[in-house]
């Protein structure tokens, strides 16, 4: 038997993008940090919610690079100047990539108490009929 794959599925044309896109999010490896929630607030909203104590405004980036939301976090690393007893907190660069469907826009993005939100929206598309004729061959 053969494993059909989702751009090989003769029911789904068109659909080889969609199939690289999730290759390359599964690729990805964004190894766990920062932890993040995403809920949907809405019918056609969502949040994303990262922890990043520690980093300020400034220190955070959000870019959408096609149609991937990335969100990149660097500390200035002032450790040179301190002296730990214990150092238990880590404050690392990080970047985190979601793959963003078409439609997905992202709204404003706001940090408190610690955590980064980051709202999208989803428009809802107008439903298109069309007509074909059809020639006498």
């Amino acid at each position: 038997m053969t494993k059909l794959t989702l751009g090989s599925h003769p029911y789904m044309l068109g659909f080889e993008q969609l199939e690289r896109l999730l290759e390359r999010s599964a690729k990805s490896g964004n190894e766990g940090y920062p932890p993040f929630n995403i809920e949907q607030t809405s019918q056609g909203s969502y949040r994303i919610t990262l922890a990043v104590a520690g980093f300020g405004e400034d220190d955070l980036s959000i870019t959408v690079e096609d149609r991937q939301l990335v969100i990149r976090g660097r500390q200035n690393d002032d450790s040179e100047h301190r002296v730990f007893l214990h150092r238990g907190i880590a404050g690392r660069q990080f970047q985190r990539s979601f793959v963003l469907a078409d439609g997905v826009e992202v709204g404003e993005a706001l940090i408190e108490n610690g955590l980064l939100h980051v709202d999208l929206t989803r428009a809802q598309p107008e439903t298109v009929v069309q007509t074909i004729k059809i020639k006498k061959g």
